[in-house]
């Protein structure tokens, strides 16, 4: 199983981010990805025709969107980038929206996905981790949070 810290670098991580609407959110965690040279560009393009071909189903939760495409869409490294926005964004989702918190994930195959999943959801899935999410006022507070799940 793959460290989280190894997933989650700290370059990865930004709060209160201000985007336009859900295409921005998605694209503002695939920049810190591109950036951290983890994926290519296009990952980032294929992170959005993902959420417009199969609809809102990435926002896994109340408030947090989780995009991905394919390890072929151009993963470089397995990575997760953790955006906090400034002002929700609605995706189209109506039990979960509006989104508050994007995680993207970017795996190298099916195992790493799944495995990145299973380490997100001890997290995402623990409700005093996700009033600290909230309520985190810098981008270490909020990495400690994924860190030390």
């Amino acid at each position: 199983m793959i460290d989280v810290k190894e997933l989650i670098r700290e370059n990865l991580i930004d709060v209160d981010v201000s985007v336009e609407d859900w295409q921005g959110a998605i694209r503002a965690a695939g920049k810190l990805m591109v950036e951290d040279e983890a994926v290519e560009e296009r990952f980032v393009d294929a992170m959005i025709r993902v959420a417009k071909e199969f609809g809102p189903y990435i926002v896994v939760a109340p408030g947090i969107a989780l995009p991905h495409a394919r390890p072929e869409d151009g993963v470089i490294k397995a990575s997760i980038a953790i955006v906090r926005l400034a002002t929700p964004v609605e995706f189209g989702n109506e039990d979960n929206d509006p989104v508050y918190l994007v995680v993207a994930l970017a795996a190298i195959d099916h195992d790493q996905h799944i495995d990145g999943l299973r380490q997100l959801a001890l997290v995402l899935g623990d409700d005093d981790k996700i009033e600290a999410i909230k309520k985190a006022a810098t981008k270490e507070e909020l990495l400690d949070i994924f860190w030390s799940s």
